[in-house]
């Protein structure tokens, strides 16, 4: 978690958990905190998000970890929603037992102090706090963590770091998908969809290709491009800082905060893994650390679009780090999540992708690393020998080609060939 000792800063690794398995999946994988939401006031409504029953037993299940959980209230509020916003308030501070929750709105802010005193407030990235003198604002009101608009470089953190309070926590994004919109202010969504973005309905407009048509000619569309860097020109690259762990700690940031509640339960393992290992790696040794393969390897790995440093190095007026027309790039099939070993050697698991006998998987659990595993047999739960496993949720065993120690969080994966524009949900 954010502690320092004399003047040593070590940063929190800061997990998204859009559901009850993403967030044990973040927790057994080395977050310090995961961030969720309900099922109403959070920015993420496409994530399946926690009922109360959901929320209550996986706080706990995060506290008897010694993981934290910040529940996001982040939206723009309505008069509506100001009608109900109480009973959640009250819920997530004195039953769920919150850390915290994320805040942008005023009239939200105010009711958080009203409702639950004692309960932290971080401000959200929606509220855009692009200098000290907000941070200031927001920390006399009561806030305890700024969550930074994302448009700021690390001079500019530098700089708000050395003129706020010293108890005043900063949080930045370090990974994941950006927005072209400035720290997510976007109504494209409302427009063509009717999906309020800042109610969290956002529907992603900006990742959609757009053309030309001329009135006369209605049947004639031309694709925008932009100087020939493709037609998706309100669609922004990923942002990733792994490289960058040491600037991002010595600026002053309390925690790394890793973008993604609507992406799979891979995608929570990795992030979590690699960032944990380079912080901790940073804490052990600053002037030795420095980047491992295995992190850029597994980074890689995930569905994503190119990789970038975001606005950290680049000002958002000089690069607006647009990406070009593909979607999603590179990416690791998931073909199955190990859930237990069994006497005689096989381990049992659930197919995620399809799965072939005699498949090469790479393997992913959460402490240290394994070469690639062979599955050199399969069966079904009765027994049967399989060729393949096709069906998503299908229970299976499999037996690899070399004894392995593998925990039931462990993920198998086969690489892709080519690049695919599919859903990142599904790694």
């Amino acid at each position: 978690m954010s502690r320092r000792q004399g003047t040593e800063r070590m940063a929190e690794v800061l997990s998204p958990a859009g559901s009850v398995t993403k967030l044990e999946t973040a927790v057994a994988y080395g977050a310090d905190a995961v961030y969720m939401s309900g099922k109403r006031f959070g920015l993420r409504t496409f994530s399946d998000n926690f009922d109360r029953e959901q929320m209550v037993s996986s706080i706990r299940y995060a506290h008897e970890r010694g993981v934290k959980c910040y529940v996001t209230m982040n939206i723009m509020g309505l008069e509506d929603d100001l009608k109900t916003i109480n009973d959640d308030i009250d819920f997530t501070a004195h039953e769920a037992h919150a850390d915290a929750v994320l805040v942008s709105d005023p009239g939200i802010f105010t009711r958080v102090r009203d409702v639950a005193p004692d309960l932290d407030i971080h401000i959200s990235t929606q509220a855009s706090v692009t200098n000290s003198e907000a941070c200031t604002f927001w920390h006399k009101l009561g806030a305890s963590r700024i969550v930074l608009a994302r448009e700021l470089s690390l001079e500019d953190i530098r700089r708000i770091r050395s003129a706020i309070p010293r108890e005043l926590e900063l949080e930045a994004f370090v990974h994941g998908a950006m927005c072209v919109s400035y720290s997510g202010r976007c109504i494209l969504s409302n427009y063509f969809t009717g999906r309020r973005s800042n109610g969290g309905a956002c529907a992603q407009p900006c990742r959609w290709g757009y053309s030309l048509v001329e009135e006369k000619r209605p049947s004639e569309a031309f694709p925008v491009e932009e100087d020939g860097r493709g037609t998706y020109i309100l669609s922004s690259k990923d942002l990733c800082m792994i490289e960058h762990i040491p600037e991002l700690i010595e600026a002053g940031i309390d925690s790394l905060k890793i973008e993604g509640r609507i992406k799979g339960e891979y995608y929570a393992a990795v992030t979590a893994k690699v960032y944990r290992e380079a912080v901790d790696l940073y804490t052990k040794d600053p002037e030795g650390w420095k980047v491992s393969p295995e992190w850029l390897s597994l980074l890689e790995k995930l569905v994503h679009r190119d990789y970038d440093t975001g606005f950290f190095f680049d000002r958002p007026e000089d690069d607006a780090k647009i990406a070009d027309g593909r979607t999603y790039v590179k990416p690791a099939f998931v073909v199955a999540q190990i859930t237990g070993r069994l006497p005689d050697g096989r381990y049992t698991a659930v197919q995620k992708n399809k799965l072939y006998k005699n498949d090469v998987l790479n393997v992913l659990k959460p402490e240290g690393y394994e070469a690639p595993v062979r599955a050199v047999s399969i069966t079904d739960a009765g027994g049967s020998r399989l060729e393949s496993v096709p069906h998503p949720g299908t229970e299976f065993t499999v037996r690899f080609d070399r004894d392995v120690d593998l925990s039931p969080m462990t993920f198998l994966s086969r690489d892709g060939d080519k690049d695919l524009g599919i859903n990142p949900q599904e790694s």
